[in-house]
């Protein structure tokens, strides 16, 4: 996502789940204030570039923090692949995040092992089905990290 002024000027594609997509078009049309909670965890929505169609992708996704920076989880709900946007961002490590209505570029990385070992537990103590997930598939969940740019 080198050139942000295309980007702001690009309507992204959202989720292809019509509850996902739906969350997501509140929460960016009400700036976070519709969506920003959900199911009584926060959510944040995370803008990558499509691997292969090089169009923007949005998703809402559960988040939690380690300092400065957010965390996500790629579980998918615990099916076999990783879910396109980690694909995307794995790609393009350079994406834009908004939490509530602050908007900004980050980078994603996957976190380390011993950074997932730290995190992994803090996920699962605001979303407990990251556990069932994990044991739903053998792949191995990545641990997102989000910093701002």
């Amino acid at each position: 996502m080198s050139d942000r002024s295309e980007q702001r000027d690009e309507e992204p594609l959202d989720n292809a789940q019509d509850w996902v997509a739906e969350h997501t078009r509140r929460y960016v049309s009400s700036q976070g204030a519709d969506g920003h909670r959900w199911n009584g965890v926060q959510t944040l929505v995370l803008t990558t570039r499509g691997r292969r169609s090089g169009r923007l992708r949005r998703n809402a996704l559960i988040y939690g923090t380690d300092e400065d920076a957010f965390v996500v989880v790629a579980s998918y709900g615990g099916a076999p692949a990783n879910p396109a946007w980690y694909s995307n961002l794995a790609a393009d490590p350079d994406v834009t995040v908004q939490v509530g209505a602050d908007v900004f570029a980050a980078v994603a990385r996957t976190a380390t092992k011993p950074d997932k070992e730290r995190l992994w537990p803090a996920m699962v103590a605001i979303w407990p089905d990251f556990d069932n997930y994990r044991q739903k598939t053998d792949r191995d969940i990545p641990v997102v990290v989000l910093e701002r740019r």
